[in-house]
């Protein structure tokens, strides 16, 4: 599997990736945090359910592709919205 297959843009879970899309298209300061926690709270609804299928293959790939979603929105936040870079050393 290759980096762009566990991209989240190529995995079949609307619900999460339909929020964070939407996130990521979005310009309006205000909107974008409203936008932001939508995402985070479909991400971790979503994890909830991985969790039930932990030795999945699929849902090795999906909980990649997660991963690399919440780094893109930490990034929004700091970036757009002047949230602290909590992971500065």
């Amino acid at each position: 599997m290759t980096q762009q297959d566990s991209s989240p843009s190529n995995l079949r879970s609307p619900g999460w990736q339909r929020e964070y899309e939407a996130s990521i298209h979005e310009d309006e300061p205000k909107k974008l945090l409203e936008r932001i926690h939508l995402a985070e709270a479909a991400i971790f609804n979503r994890l909830q359910e991985l969790a039930q299928n932990a030795d999945n293959p699929q849902s090795k790939a999906e909980r990649n592709a997660i991963a690399d979603a919440l780094s893109v929105l930490r990034i929004l936040k700091r970036d757009k919205l002047q949230f602290p870079d909590w992971e500065i050393q």
